[in-house]
């Protein structure tokens, strides 16, 4: 039998449901997060009844994106690397009835794909983003990414990173995202993943939902100096907290730390595809 096409013994019921049965499991490496979130957006699609002929998932290029090659029910589009945001506007405009879902990675949305990221949050446009942010790149080799840790050794920063890393969150609220929120893979932020993810497809206008999460074969092997996932795990719990406890650290215990939460939520302005179609009407009759 071919290498990820063996049908576990017992499906779960969500996977019955939204997933095509001849293209499971998923083809994330052991102790990955993805199959996490992926449990996560099946639950979402479930507690909210979303159609999935009525819901195209977006994927760029990048372990996160593999997840979603051909294996949800309804459709899916691949985009160029770093292209996932320009192709995802492109079908907005044209089909703004359906729901759109992106899983992109941070080296595709914060390197390669940092302008689209921009200008899609700028715009407002109304997708639900998720980026898988495991600090390096994943599929490609252990290059440094825009998210790899200051001083951290990757394939290409052997001597150690000179970089400090991007608070994709940061940019996203400045950049004018209608939603933002962070959490990890882990299970004990399992609810607040999913609870970030249906507020993200409610909301009305550009959400972004980053989710930080294990890469031992990457992560752990260039910057960690180990492959035991256990140490991978604990590096996440170490460097992150809940926005809603970081007052009660002193600032020493704060540094470096990222914030976990829901960051923004608003709704007082219309979105790219909005405005389109408002155009289309009013000009629509003059020619």
């Amino acid at each position: 039998m071919t290498v990820g096409t063996e049908r576990p013994a017992k499906i779960h019921p969500l996977i019955e449901k939204y997933v095509r049965p001849e293209r499971m499991p998923h083809l994330a490496c052991p102790g990955c997060g993805i199959g996490n979130v992926i449990h996560a957006v099946l639950q979402v699609m479930d507690d909210l009844k979303l159609d999935p002929t009525n819901t195209v998932w977006v994927q760029g290029v990048g372990c996160s994106s593999r997840i979603t090659y051909t294996r949800y029910k309804g459709d899916n589009i691949d985009a160029h690397h770093g292209r996932i945001y320009g192709v995802a506007t492109g079908l907005k405009l044209a089909r703004p009835d359906m729901n759109f879902i992106l899983f992109t990675g941070d080296g595709d949305t914060g390197s390669i794909g940092g302008n689209h990221f921009i200008h899609a949050c700028r715009r407002n446009l109304d997708v639900t983003a998720l980026m898988f942010n495991n600090g390096i790149y994943g599929m490609t080799g252990g290059q440094v990414a825009p998210t790899t840790p200051f001083k951290g050794t990757t394939t290409t920063t052997p001597y150690g990173n000179l970089e400090d890393p991007f608070d994709m969150c940061k940019l996203a609220e400045a950049a004018g995202a209608a939603y933002v929120a962070r959490w990890t893979s882990m299970p004990k932020h399992f609810n607040g993943l999913v609870r970030s993810i249906k507020n993200g497809i409610q909301v009305k206008g550009f959400s972004y939902i980053e989710i930080m999460l294990p890469c031992t074969t990457q992560f752990g092997r260039y910057v960690l100096k180990t492959e035991d996932m256990g140490k991978n795990i604990k590096y996440i719990e170490d460097c992150t907290c809940l926005a809603t406890q970081a007052d009660k650290l002193s600032p020493e215990e704060r540094a470096g730390k990222m914030l976990l939460g829901e960051f923004v939520r608003r709704e007082d302005r219309s979105g790219i595809a909005e405005r389109y179609y408002e155009l289309l009407d009013r000009v629509g009759g003059k020619e």
